[in-house]
């Protein structure tokens, strides 16, 4: 009964993790595109104000590893790695995307980067790609074509930066996938995540501080900024984190597939995006390669299991 009971919490904190990040998406769109604050300040203000608030977290639960990490030498490395390489260019290359296309698009990009693990793996492991990883790799590629042109191969429905921009949002994502699993291994995954935005966030600092604020400022600009940093990071990064330790990375990386969902039914819905049949085909095709991929990985541990 426990079992099941923490079955239940791990898939709706998930859920509503994957929810709050497609929302804040959206949000993030607003800010770009109706009020010009530019990406630069919104992710300084996002990634020291989520990272920080993790990282006192932490210490308010007396988790060691905030300070341990930065103790082992090798770790050191890895973590600004992690922070720069992983955490700041898959948070900068999205909200890019969604400022020169929309939410909708750039996250639905972005989730083809389950396709780029797989045929990153078999290469470093030596592997033969299955049937289904070719499979989801036809989809993806299919799914993409048809999102980004409408369903007119001749043409592009987004310019071409904004398309740059989203698969290297996917690249970056596959690279933040990877990046933390020798931290995560070893120390607590609050403290990676919280050290991974908070120096993502001191790197883009450099760039535009936090308290050099840019754009037209109002109640809106106010709530969608204060959404991005809390509903948008903060939590989602927390209910993720206790839905992994519930029922599992596998699950909880399939149940993401509500992100684009939303950051698409909230555009259509409160922006006006227009979303043809065509798009719709495409963002499902994407969305159905993690549940193609993961199947794969259940099949390997059953047969393990045997």
């Amino acid at each position: 009964m426990a079992n099941q009971t923490n079955n239940s919490k791990g898939i709706i904190m998930a859920i509503i993790a994957a929810t709050l990040w497609g929302v804040s998406g959206t949000c993030g769109q607003f800010l770009f595109q109706q009020r010009d604050i530019s990406v630069e300040w919104l992710m300084s203000v996002r990634m020291l104000g989520a990272g920080g608030i993790l990282l006192l977290f932490a210490l308010a639960k007396k988790d060691k590893d905030v300070r341990n990490i930065w103790l082992d030498k090798p770790s050191r490395g890895k973590l600004l790695m992690f922070g720069i390489f992983g955490m700041l260019t898959v948070q900068y290359t999205y909200f890019a995307a969604i400022k020169f296309s929309n939410a909708a698009t750039a996250t639905i990009l972005q989730f083809s980067a389950p396709v780029m693990i797989a045929i990153y793996l078999a290469i470093r492991h030596g592997q033969r790609l299955v049937r289904q990883e070719y499979f989801a790799i036809f989809l993806a590629v299919l799914g993409t074509v048809l999102l980004v042109t409408h369903g007119n191969i001749g043409a592009l429905n987004i310019s071409p930066l904004a398309f740059g921009l989203g698969m290297a949002s996917a690249v970056s994502l596959a690279t933040y996938t990877l990046l933390p699993v020798p931290l995560l291994k070893k120390f607590s995954a609050v403290s990676v995540i919280g050290w991974g935005l908070f120096i993502g966030g001191i790197a883009i600092s450099l760039i535009k501080a936090p308290w050099k604020p840019d754009g037209i400022w109002d109640i809106y600009t106010y709530g969608n900024t204060l959404f991005v940093v809390i509903f948008g990071t903060l939590f989602p990064f927390y209910l993720y984190l206790q839905a992994v330790h519930l029922i599992g990375g596998q699950k909880a990386s399939v149940l993401t597939s509500a992100e684009p969902l939303s950051a698409t039914l909230i555009s259509v819905a409160l922006l006006g995006l227009s979303f043809k049949l065509m798009d719709w085909v495409g963002a499902l095709l994407i969305i159905a390669t993690v549940f193609i991929l993961s199947m794969k990985k259940v099949a390997a541990e059953i047969q393990q299991e045997a």
